[in-house]
C-alpha cells in the first residue's frame, strides 16, 4: 500500500479527534481560563483576588465554570478544525518537501512517538500558524461571546441574547472584535508550538530508544511512552509559546472586553503603555501558561493516541481483508 493512501485513509479521524480532545481540554480547564480573562480585564485584578472574589460570591462552582458552553463549542470546533486543517496541510507539506512520514514498520518502529508526518523546522513552524489563523478566524464570533461570558462587565444569560446584543449594539464587526490581534498572537503561538513540540518529541523518542537499546528492550515504544513524550513535549512547548505571545493575549482581550475604549490594536497597545505601563502586557502570564501548558499538552497527547488506535485498527482491517 502506498504512503498516499495510507494518509487518506486516516484523515477522516483527525477532525473527531480534534473535535473530542478540545473539547474534554476545554470542560477540565474552564476555570483557568476564567480566571485568565478575569486578570487581563484590568490591570487592578490579582489571581488571588479575583479567586477569593468568585470563591466568597454566590454558587462559587457555577461561576468558576461560567461560559463552558461557549468555551467549549469554540474550543471543541476549533480543535477539530485546527487538527484537521494542520493535517491535511503537513500531508501535503510532507509530500511537497520529500519528508514522507515512514511508517512503524521492521526497525524503524521505536524511532519515534509520533504517528504523525516529521517535517522540516520551516514546515513545522509555516504550517501551525496557517492551521491556528484560519481555525482562530472561523471561530472568531464564538471567542467574543465567550470572553464576554468569562468577564464580569458582561450578564448574559444564553449565547442567543449574548449574539443579539452585540449584533444589535456593535453590529456584525463586533463579532470579529480584536481578531488581529487574535491573529497576530495565533499565528506565531502555533507555529513556535509545532515547532517546539516536534523538536522535543524528537529529542525524547531519541533518549527513549537510546534507553531501550542499552537495556536491550529495542521494541517500538509502548503506548504510555508515546503518551508520555507527547504530554512533557506539549508542556514545554506551551510554556515557550506561551511567554512569547502574552501581550497580543493581553490586547485581544482589552479589544473583546471594552470596544468602545479600545478601538483597535494599535491605539489599544499606545493606551495601555500610557495608563498601566508594560507590565500589563504580562497580567496573566503565570495562570495561561498553566492553563495552555495542561491544555495544549491535554489535547495533543489524546488527540495523537486517538489517531495512533484509530490507524492501528484500520489498517488491521485492511490486512484481513488483504
Amino acid at each position: 500500500m502506498s504512503d498516499g493512501s495510507k494518509s487518506r485513509s486516516s484523515s477522516s479521524f483527525h477532525f473527531v479527534a480534534g473535535l473530542g480532545s478540545g473539547i474534554l481540554s476545554a470542560v477540565l480547564l474552564q476555570p483557568a481560563d476564567l480566571l485568565k480573562t478575569r486578570v487581563q480585564q484590568s490591570h487592578s485584578n490579582t489571581l488571588l483576588g479575583t479567586i477569593r472574589s468568585i470563591a466568597n460570591g454566590p454558587s462559587p462552582i457555577r461561576q468558576f465554570w461560567r461560559g463552558t458552553l461557549p468555551s467549549t463549542l469554540r474550543t471543541g470546533c476549533g480543535s477539530a478544525l485546527y487538527f484537521s486543517s494542520l493535517n491535511a496541510l503537513r500531508q501535503e507539506a510532507a509530500i511537497a518537501t520529500r519528508y514522507v512520514h515512514e511508517r512503524r514498520e521492521g526497525h524503524n518502529t521505536h524511532e519515534h512517538s509520533s504517528t504523525l508526518p516529521k517535517l522540516s523546522n520551516t514546515a513545522n513552524l509555516m504550517t501551525g500558524a496557517v492551521a491556528r489563523t484560519f481555525a482562530g478566524f472561523l471561530m472568531m464570533p464564538v471567542t467574543v461571546i465567550k470572553v464576554r461570558f468569562e468577564s464580569s462587565l458582561y450578564s448574559y444569560r444564553s449565547l442567543f441574547s449574548a449574539s443579539k446584543d452585540i449584533l444589535a449594539k456593535e453590529g456584525f464587526r463586533g463579532f470579529f472584535a480584536g481578531f488581529g490581534a487574535t491573529a497576530v498572537r495565533d499565528a506565531p503561538y502555533a507555529g513556535l508550538y509545532v515547532l517546539f513540540y516536534e523538536q522535543s518529541k524528537k529529542r525524547w523518542s531519541e533518549l527513549a530508544t537510546k534507553f531501550e537499546e542499552t537495556t536491550g528492550t529495542a521494541l517500538p515504544l509502548s503506548s504510555s511512552t508515546a503518551a508520555g513524550i507527547n504530554f512533557v513535549s506539549g508542556v514545554t512547548a506551551a510554556g515557550l509559546g506561551t511567554t512569547l505571545t502574552n501581550p497580543f493575549d493581553t490586547i485581544k482581550t482589552r479589544l473583546q472586553l471594552m470596544p468602545h475604549k479600545y478601538t483597535n490594536m494599535v491605539q489599544a497597545t499606545k493606551r495601555m503603555l500610557q495608563e498601566e505601563g508594560v507590565t500589563c502586557f504580562f497580567d496573566g502570564l503565570g495562570i495561561r501558561i498553566a492553563r495552555k501548558a495542561l491544555s495544549s499538552a491535554l489535547a495533543w497527547t489524546v488527540y495523537e493516541e486517538l489517531i495512533r488506535r484509530a490507524e492501528i485498527r484500520f489498517h488491521e482491517r485492511l490486512e484481513e481483508k488483504a
